[in-house]
């Protein structure tokens, strides 16, 4: 009995080796894998983007001197600021909550102002 001869997932090419392969070389397995997962790649890549992007501009508003800076809603916007994209939430002592683009928080106040806060970064 003559086995029928494999064919690579990726390339189409016959395969040689071991009768359970799928793909003749690792080139095509890791061009399979990587079409394959390209949509949620994708997705992550660009939630990523929006929060690196998100925390720089948050880095903009800050006084380096007192870890504090306030701003208005509009100009975040204006910077490309998505208010959709935050790491975390948190509330600090007197129960108001920030959100958290990493080490950058933010909380909303009256009439439109933004106060922004960096909180220093502990290793787990």
């Amino acid at each position: 009995m003559i086995a029928a001869a494999k064919i690579c997932t990726s390339c189409q090419q016959p395969i040689r080796g071991r009768a359970d392969k799928k793909f003749c070389n690792d080139y095509c397995r890791n061009t399979h894998h990587n079409q394959q997962n390209s949509d949620v790649n994708n997705g992550i890549r660009n939630i990523n983007h929006c929060l690196l992007r998100n925390r720089r501009v948050l880095e903009t508003v800050i006084n380096p001197a007192t870890q504090i800076g306030k701003t208005s809603r509009q100009y975040l916007q204006n910077k490309g600021f998505s208010f959709r994209y935050f790491t975390h939430c948190q509330f600090n002592k007197k129960g108001s909550l920030y959100y958290f683009c990493y080490e950058y928080g933010y909380r909303m106040l009256e009439k439109e102002q933004v106060l922004v806060i960096r909180r220093k970064i502990t290793d787990a």
